[in-house]
């Protein structure tokens, strides 16, 4: 039986696991999850016939929104404490499926790990591990090689590990799904970097100008104190940032922001922007039919907005609220195409980014 293990944000295990049943059953791939108690990864287990090279030519990662990144497993090996380097080397040589060309290895640790030891170890045994490994015929000879997969290890202890495999075209853009960011001293809130990892992950890097850059124009609903006004701003964009409650004062004397003391769900503009971001914690689906709303009448052309989920149900709610964006957009004749994750700086919310096309 072939197994995937699917990352996760430590106690969203179920709603992983139930998203990728069902996203696995809608490509005609069966299987069931093991759920864990806040690991932050779930195991799925493919009992066949369709395995997990199936799996991942017909699901992209990009699909999922519970599940950050992904990898299938080949072996699960015990450390032991004299040589563990050759304890992974004999794991892998001893798999039942064949391993692709490989250029590095990456170690990776429990999203929720709190032990600093850990860590420090996984740091420094990479390159003796890759040393190893390349001695080995596991790795290719150059680090710097294109290659169609990268060796994964999950290391949950010092004397435990779950070894894989992730394929170039079908993984997360950062290992695991978590991009590391810092917040400058200068940003109003925290909330900032969401709307900066949403950006990362939703759009393409080789054309992130095209969505960023040229002076563009951009709503901000619910924007008080500003974090997400000042990630619009360092853009370079004119913003309209709608609250009732105040914003920060270094922000607005940027001259790059004018506030309007308004409901963000009642307020509309006079004419259409490239941009209507919405951080406003309310229902989730009366957020979904706000952005479906813009949408439609050519408000705006992109849209990121985040959804607050209840804590019971939450991958139920999203459900519903999909369908709310998928049946309300489908309403006009202009083609969209919606995306959306449950960030590493979300915490109940996901976050969603549609654009128009066209």
């Amino acid at each position: 039986m072939e197994q995937l293990i699917a990352f996760c944000r430590p106690g969203f295990e179920t709603e992983a696991g139930r998203e990728i049943t069902d996203a696995a059953a809608a490509q005609g791939v069966y299987g069931y999850f093991e759920p864990g108690n806040s690991r932050g990864f779930v195991i799925f287990n493919l009992p066949g016939p369709a395995l997990a090279d199936t799996l991942l030519a017909r699901l992209s990662i990009h699909s999922l929104v519970f599940v950050r990144d992904w990898f299938v497993v080949l072996a699960e090996v015990a450390l032991p404490p004299a040589d563990r380097v050759g304890a992974v080397i004999d794991g892998l040589k001893s798999a039942d499926a064949e391993i692709p060309p490989c250029a590095r290895v990456e170690i990776r640790l429990p999203e929720n790990n709190s032990d600093p030891d850990l860590g420090n170890f996984a740091r420094k045994w990479v390159s003796p591990l890759s040393k190893g490994l390349r001695g080995a015929g596991l790795l290719q000879p150059d680090p710097r090689a294109d290659s169609p997969a990268r060796l994964e290890l999950l290391l949950l202890g010092f004397d435990r590990v779950i070894a894989g495999v992730s394929v170039a075209g079908n993984r997360a853009r950062f290992v695991s799904g978590i991009p590391r960011l810092r917040l400058p001293a200068s940003a109003p809130s925290r909330s900032a970097l969401k709307l900066e990892e949403a950006w990362k992950v939703f759009l393409p890097p080789e054309v992130e100008l095209d969505y960023l850059g040229g002076g563009k124009q951009a709503v901000d609903l619910g924007a008080a104190p500003g974090g997400w006004t000042w990630q619009l701003v360092r853009q370079g964009m004119m913003v309209t940032a709608v609250d009732n409650g105040p914003m920060n004062g270094d922000l607005m004397a940027s001259g790059h922001v004018e506030h309007i003391e308004a409901d963000g769900y009642q307020w509309r503009p006079r004419r259409g922007v490239d941009w209507m971001v919405c951080d406003i914690v309310d229902h989730p689906r009366r957020t979904a039919a706000l952005a479906v709303d813009w949408l439609n009448q050519k408000l705006c052309r992109y849209t990121v907005f985040n959804l607050k989920l209840p804590m019971k149900k939450r991958y139920d709610e999203w459900l519903i609220c999909r369908d709310i964006l998928e049946q309300g957009l489908a309403r006009t004749e202009m083609n969209f195409r919606i995306r959306a994750r449950h960030l590493y700086h979300d915490r109940e919310e996901i976050t969603c980014f549609v654009e128009r096309l066209g």
